[in-house]
């Protein structure tokens, strides 16, 4: 795979942030340290280069079909200015990714959407999109346009003042899972209230060529992919291809804790297999591991009980920044999903006393 790179990529050089290569893209994982980056963005505000995700837009007169068929949410609901979260789905439920979906101004008298896949994934689902339309006999039209668009994450609590002090004022009136276009340093963005950390904020859509003056425009701590992994385990987020892989970590949203996301009223692909999963239910289901013990959890560590009887697995895990404590995410056997049951980790071939734990582990 040919190494990606954000439009950043120098200032970021410049600004002495070390790398990490992410869904085929390079991108910077700490500027000072994870933290010190994590705690702005719990206790005031940050923001992220986060360019490396998919951008795919789906315009035309069956626009709004091919994407509900094609996503696990109903896309019918959305009215222009708002988005949502969905998952992608195979035919077995099997989440093959996760997505915001976002309701664009109409194009050309017909619906428009920008859907955003995660790092890595534009060309895999601009084809998917693309071969079920022609399958379907649709008429919409399906551009990859991710390398037209850098994207910016503004998180914390501060957000709104961040966003205050160099946009239109009316950005802040956004609701979640709402979106605009503002001026920002002269340059039109689509500015979203949605974000991946669990505190309020924005996500900034600018055009490529003007990345680096609305980054600029921004005087608040730089921030890298390491906190953004901290703060979204605290708040138990999924991450697409580790705590959900089709190939590695096959997992339905129902198992996945996002059976939210699932509109079983529409026909979408898979929609099948999960109504059979709703009314039979899951023997496997997402949580969080608090560690009770001094000791890191890891994805790929068994979780056991005191027998040694395996009971499932975690797929991430951290020392939380915020809690001073061992946080881990995973999936167990559905009648040890108890928040409070005791159970063990295995950390490098020693057993570790934890308890299941309700999710967020930290409170928005």
């Amino acid at each position: 795979m040919t190494q990606r790179h954000p439009p950043l990529a120098d200032v970021h050089a410049a600004a002495g942030a070390s790398t990490t290569t992410f869904g085929g893209w390079e991108m910077p994982v700490e500027f000072d340290s994870i933290r010190t980056e994590h705690t702005a963005v719990r206790e005031s505000v940050g923001i992220f280069d986060v360019s490396h995700m998919s951008e795919i837009e789906v315009t035309g007169p069956d626009s709004t079909e091919l994407t509900n068929r094609l996503t696990t949410n109903n896309v019918a609901a959305l009215a222009v200015g708002e988005a949502h979260y969905a998952c992608i789905t195979r035919e077995d439920g099997v989440i093959l990714d996760d997505t915001v979906i976002y309701r664009l101004t109409d194009h050309q008298d017909h619906p428009a959407y920008l859907v955003i896949p995660n790092a890595g994934h534009d060309t895999q689902f601009t084809e998917w999109c693309q071969t079920h339309r022609d399958e379907w006999g649709l008429e919409a039209h399906v551009a990859n346009t991710t390398a037209q668009w850098a994207m910016f994450a503004v998180q914390g609590p501060d957000s709104p003042q961040a966003l205050t002090a160099v946009a239109d004022e009316s950005v802040t009136e956004l609701a979640g899972f709402e979106h605009t276009t503002a001026d920002i340093a002269g340059v039109e963005c689509i500015v979203a209230r949605t974000g991946y950390t669990g505190e309020d904020g924005f996500e900034i859509l600018c055009p490529t060529k003007a990345a680096e003056s609305v980054w600029a425009s921004f005087e608040c701590p730089a921030c890298g992919l390491g906190a953004r992994d901290t703060l979204r385990i605290e708040m138990g987020y999924l991450l697409s291809g580790q705590d959900f892989d089709p190939e590695t970590q096959s997992r339905t949203p129902y198992e996945a804790g996002v059976g939210f996301t699932v509109d079983l009223e529409t026909e979408f692909v898979g929609r099948d297999a999960l109504a059979d999963q709703y009314e039979t239910g899951i023997n496997q289901q997402f949580v969080g591991i608090t560690m009770l013990e001094r000791g890191v959890p890891r994805e790929g560590y068994a979780v056991v009980d005191s027998d040694g009887h395996q009971l499932g697995e975690l797929t991430s895990g951290t020392m939380s920044p915020t809690l001073n404590e061992g946080i881990g995410l995973g999936y167990l056997e559905t009648e040890h999903t108890t928040p409070g049951e005791h159970l063990e980790v295995v950390v490098r071939g020693n057993h570790k006393q934890a308890a299941v734990t309700d999710l967020p582990f930290v409170s928005k």
